[in-house]
């Protein structure tokens, strides 16, 4: 009776005597938002994210064209379509 008691006992699953890890805390990146920007539709078609202002500057011609600066995708300068 003994050896069948005991032999259950061995058998039934052990909590981890460790500590519990603790849940991470979430990435600053994600919950702080480091520059706010705007979506803007550019002059090639595609949707662009820009952070800087929105510029008009001279075209080689003589015209004048709306640009949108600083943008996510690394371009400096997206022209825009008006």
């Amino acid at each position: 009776m003994k050896a069948l008691t005991l032999a259950l006992l061995f058998s039934l699953p052990v909590a981890p005597w460790a500590p519990q890890k603790l849940l991470r805390e979430p990435s600053t990146q994600l919950t702080h938002r480091s520059k706010s920007g705007r979506w803007y539709f550019a002059a090639s078609g595609h949707a662009v994210y820009c952070y800087g202002p929105v510029m008009t500057l001279p075209r080689a011609n003589g015209d004048l064209q709306r640009v949108a600066t600083l943008c996510r995708d690394g371009s400096a300068v997206v022209p825009l379509k008006d």
